[in-house]
């Protein structure tokens, strides 16, 4: 577990929600991170209610609904979740 004394203050998610293709996080610093919803397959198959029903956490955000956690870290050093596969430009 991240302590406090470990995580920078301006890296606090002050905000989450998704709208039909990004998750967007609003931190303390003021920075904005938008990341492709694809980028997490069960944020991705869940339903809109699910997705913007979400808790901060000192160093990222849960979703209760969808058993998701996601770290600032990882949005910020653009990790994606395992298997998650890009969308073909077709498909749209």
């Amino acid at each position: 577990m991240t302590s406090s004394l470990d995580y920078p203050e301006g890296e606090r998610p002050i905000e989450a929600w998704c709208d039909l293709h990004d998750l967007h996080v609003r931190l303390a610093d003021g920075r904005h991170v938008s990341t492709p919803l694809w980028w997490y397959p069960r944020l991705l198959a869940a339903t809109p209610a699910q997705r913007n029903t979400v808790e901060l956490m000192l160093d990222g955000v849960h979703w209760p609904e969808v058993d998701e956690d996601l770290s600032i870290n990882g949005m910020l050093n653009g990790r994606k979740a395992r298997g998650a596969i890009e969308p073909s430009v077709a498909a749209e």
